[in-house]
């Protein structure tokens, strides 16, 4: 979606997702207190401006994921936390010199 597409109604997505109209009008408030959309009396809710701050917000949580990922696998063949933060730091380096 970009932005002004238009969401489907409250009702329409509680019916479609079959949860109820409660919890799909407390989604549609949440995303509105995040900017993420925008919401017209009469004329319906629709995908706002994107919100750096969420969308930095999501790709550090991504980026954590990772980052756990390879400590773990990391420790798994002995690394220690130095050794893998002097290799991070090695490969950072090479990379900005590409």
């Amino acid at each position: 979606m970009v932005e002004g597409d238009s969401l489907p109604s409250i009702r329409q997505l509680a019916k479609d997702l079959q949860v109820s109209v409660i919890t799909t009008k407390r989604v549609y408030e949440e995303l509105e207190k995040e900017n993420l959309i925008d919401s017209v009396v009469g004329k319906g809710s629709f995908v706002s401006g994107t919100n750096p701050d969420f969308i930095r917000e999501q790709r550090m949580r991504r980026l954590e994921e990772k980052m756990l990922e390879i400590i773990r696998e990391s420790r798994e063949i002995g690394m220690s936390s130095q050794e893998l933060i002097q290799h991070l730091t090695l490969l950072s380096e090479e990379e900005q010199t590409e």
